[in-house]
């Protein structure tokens, strides 16, 4: 990487921080008006003076702690739909979490009017921010010219990933791993950043010390045992680094205090969509008088089955034989109902049940259907590692997949998530799974799966053309 280069990277990185710091400051001005004007009888007298100043100071940093984590600041490198769901999401908890705190201060409960209002120009003024900032970081800053090393050529399905997102990422060129050392050299040279993906360990290593000896960027897609050494334990006893990988999933303080916040939210949850439930008990029923609920044996924690519980969306015996059978589009099996509540996951709601019970938490990998256990288990002898922890309602899988996502990328993802886990993390994947429902790129479906080998065969036949020019 050059000077300019860095530069470039510095300033960009710079200019994304400040961008964020000045949104927040302008909820934060928008937060203390509301205070000083937004009730006629003042209830807090005492924080007319400094005290004002904590409260703001508290406001902003909950905004950025809430924003930040829902990838709200990801202006250039996400769509602005995406920024703005997640943006929403973060300030609807912030202004939640603020109204209760007046109550404590005030000792009383209180309207929740002007903090509605308060939100709904939150809303507005984030939205300018977002068009304003995306406007701003894809004019003055292109993506990087991206080289791709790939081993297997399945492993080439990366740059149709990466060719989504054009504005972030612009692979220009592949090259494959069994090509010469010194052509490797040549061409990572004359690139920008690159992409390192299903190469053997040993070329993976030289390329990773190529890169970072020159500063070059360098983007690897992770084997299994990179992911459980990312959450190893630093070991400093000794003069030489070692690293802890304890393999039994989470700590009893970890599952205690994972437990605790399940119970808790999932009886919020309930309580608040009761009349949800009421209301799609009535329709479903009297649609075609079948049972209300959809039961499906899956596998949770240490292979442990259970009937999970779903809104039933398609006509009673859908799927004969208990054999799986995808909805399509314009499914016939989809009921009336199944139309309006699957397209938005409320189908899922029954799952707080499953929660409450302890079969499932808020946030795991995805409980799978036994026989899909059996079936990946068999091809990915790792596959069982994600039963480490219980199955979840919502997961890293869940938010960045999609349907179509193969089982060995659901299987990285589910393991960095149980190897990096967190209270935080669990927070931030709820915040990120708003921003899912209403995006319809993760419902992606098998059609699309076989589009995307016809492409890859097309890219490799052409890729092999212009190599033998």
């Amino acid at each position: 990487m050059d000077k300019r280069q860095k530069l470039n990277a510095d300033t960009k990185a710079m200019a994304r921080f400040l961008e964020g710091v000045v949104e927040v400051a302008a909820l934060s001005v928008l937060y203390y008006f509301f205070w000083r004007y937004g009730h006629e009888n003042d209830p807090f007298p005492v924080y007319l003076g400094n005290g004002i100043i904590v409260l703001i100071g508290i406001y902003a940093v909950l905004n950025w702690i809430f924003i930040k984590n829902s990838d709200g600041f990801q202006f250039g490198s996400m769509s602005k739909f995406d920024l703005g769901i997640a943006q929403w999401a973060a300030m609807l908890i912030v202004n939640i979490i603020t109204y209760f705190q007046f109550c404590l201060i005030s000792n009383q409960m209180l309207s929740p009017l002007p903090l509605c209002a308060l939100y709904f120009v939150e809303l507005f003024v984030c939205t300018v921010f977002i068009y304003l900032y995306e406007f701003i970081n894809r004019r003055l800053y292109a993506a990087h010219r991206m080289l791709m090393i790939y081993g297997r050529d399945e492993a080439i399905e990366m740059k149709l990933k990466l060719d989504m997102q054009k504005e972030r990422y612009n692979v220009c060129k592949l090259v494959s791993a069994h090509e010469p050392w010194e052509k490797l050299i040549k061409e990572i040279d004359a690139a920008e950043s690159v992409v390192v993906n299903d190469v053997p360990a040993e070329l993976r290593n030289d390329l990773l010390k190529y890169c970072y000896k020159n500063q070059i960027r360098i983007y690897i897609v992770p084997k299994i045992t990179d992911i459980l050494i990312r959450g190893a334990r630093n070991i400093s006893a000794v003069d030489t680094p070692m690293l802890l990988i304890r393999g039994p999933g989470l700590t009893i303080g970890e599952r205690f205090f994972k437990r605790t916040m399940d119970i808790v939210l999932s009886l919020v949850a309930l309580i608040i969509t009761s009349p949800i439930f009421l209301v799609l008990a009535i329709a479903i029923k009297l649609e075609d008088g079948g049972p209300v609920f959809y039961r499906q044996k899956r596998v949770t924690q240490w292979g442990k089955e259970f009937d999970i519980l779903k809104f039933r969306s398609m006509i009673v015996d859908a799927e004969k034989d208990g054999h799986s059978i995808p909805a399509t589009e314009r499914d016939p099996r989809v009921t009336k109902v199944g139309w309006i509540i699957r397209p938005t996951r409320i189908d899922e709601l029954p799952q707080v049940l499953n929660i409450l019970k302890g079969d499932m938490s808020i946030v795991g990998p995805r409980p799978e259907r036994v026989e899909h256990v059996e079936k990946y288990s068999a091809e990915i002898p790792e596959f069982v590692y994600r039963l480490k922890v219980k199955g979840g309602l919502t997961g890293y899988a869940q938010i960045y997949g999609k349907y179509n996502t193969s089982a060995y990328d659901k299987l990285r993802m589910d393991l960095m998530y149980i190897e990096n886990y967190s209270l935080l993390l669990d927070i931030k994947l709820m915040l990120l799974t708003v921003r899912v429902l209403f995006n319809k790129s993760s419902t992606e479906g098998f059609k699309v799966a076989r589009e995307n080998e016809k492409w890859r065969e097309e890219l490799l036949e052409q890729f092999r053309r212009e190599e033998t020019v």
